[in-house]
């Protein structure tokens, strides 16, 4: 219960199916803001808010402390890619190391039988076991940040909200008085709330200066703190005081971490038709070698595209796209889907990138 409006319907629905529910709320932050008027999460106010809201439902309500596990397996890990010259999504991470492996490990160890959340995704029985499904509220889907979850786990796991829309949650809500009804969805990444990112990995790694150069001439256009900074795509922010000559934007084509140098060029540098991915957690079945028709998506709202995939070596993803993604970078998340359905994610490792030649 994270004290927002979804973990709170997901909450009651559980105690209103009839299920012997416990609410637990998540403290991850070693130091919780006082305020939730910030756009993250985890503040002073979002504990109490849950709590009002156990206590409006009659159930038990513990704290979790997982603040450590948090530091090390989410911030630590993201700061670490960033200093790679990766993207990660800390979202993903968060699910795959805490919500659905530290918390559902000790929930099981402990005698409960499942973890409910708030996420909007389907879990629907399948011939060999539980399946992923995409949402049926589109606009809310998070079926993207739960693409890492193993058989195991959605066995294990309840989703109440999958099925609904998010206007009729708030709606629910209001019928069943939680003062949670009106609270505005978080946003952005909830360790950073101001959502500075750049300024974040600064603060964390310090700053190391470089040039930022054209990708066809080679021209330094400028300078920067740090290439941790900048990700594939990024067109705001480079700070170059000119445009191009021919007056077309420019965006961040490569990221050199080693030379310290951000290349930036013409969006056509940033067309991907080949993804090469690794670290592949599958919600069933593996994929095989033989090459197979599936749809992928590489950001958490991005447009699925349709693509052929298979795996090299036994862990090495391949996707061939039918149609180019523009502005993909090492570290995202690759998830793919057949139909609504979650096959697996993996992190991606290589792209054929003309920006990164």
């Amino acid at each position: 219960m994270s004290g927002g409006v979804d973990s709170s319907v997901a909450a009651a629905r559980m105690v209103h199916a009839g299920h012997e529910v416990t609410g637990v709320h998540l403290a991850l932050a070693k130091s919780a803001r006082a305020s939730g008027r910030s756009r993250g999460c985890c503040t002073l106010d979002d504990a109490r808010d849950a709590r009002r809201v156990a206590d409006r439902l009659g159930i038990p309500f513990y704290v979790w402390d997982m603040a450590d596990d948090f530091a090390d397996e989410v911030i630590a890990d993201f700061i670490a890619e960033y200093q790679q010259g990766r993207t990660p999504n800390p979202c993903l991470r968060c699910n795959e190391r805490i919500k659905f492996s530290a918390v559902l490990e000790r929930a099981l160890a402990i005698g409960f039988d499942a973890v409910a959340t708030g996420h909007y995704a389907r879990i629907i029985a399948g011939p060999d076991g539980p399946q992923l499904h995409r949402a049926v509220d589109a606009d809310k889907d998070q079926s993207y940040v739960l693409g890492v979850l193993t058989p195991h786990q959605l066995a294990h796991a309840i989703f109440p909200l999958g099925a609904d829309r998010k206007q009729d949650v708030r709606a629910e809500a209001e019928r069943l008085g939680l003062l949670v009804a009106g609270k505005p969805d978080s946003h952005d990444i909830c360790f950073i709330p101001d959502g500075d990112t750049a300024g974040f990995i600064a603060r964390s790694i310090g700053e190391q200066p470089g040039e930022i150069v054209d990708a066809g001439s080679g021209e330094v256009l400028g300078s920067h703190a740090g290439a941790f900074g900048f990700t594939i795509g990024q067109r705001r922010g480079l700070g170059l005081g000119r445009p191009a000559p021919d007056g077309a934007p420019r965006y961040v084509v490569d990221v050199d971490i080693s030379a310290r140098r951000v290349v930036v060029g013409t969006p056509d540098l940033l067309d991907v038709h080949r993804i090469e991915a690794t670290h592949a957690t599958w919600c069933g079945e593996p994929l095989g070698e033989e090459p197979c028709g599936v749809l992928a998506q590489v950001r958490a709202h991005g447009v699925p595209v349709p693509a052929t995939a298979r795996v090299e070596g036994g862990t090495r993803v391949i996707v061939d796209l039918d149609t180019a993604i523009r502005g993909l970078a090492p570290g995202q998340a690759l998830v793919l889907y057949r139909g609504t359905r979650v096959l697996g994610a993996a992190t991606v490792t290589a792209t054929d990138r003309v920006g990164a030649r």
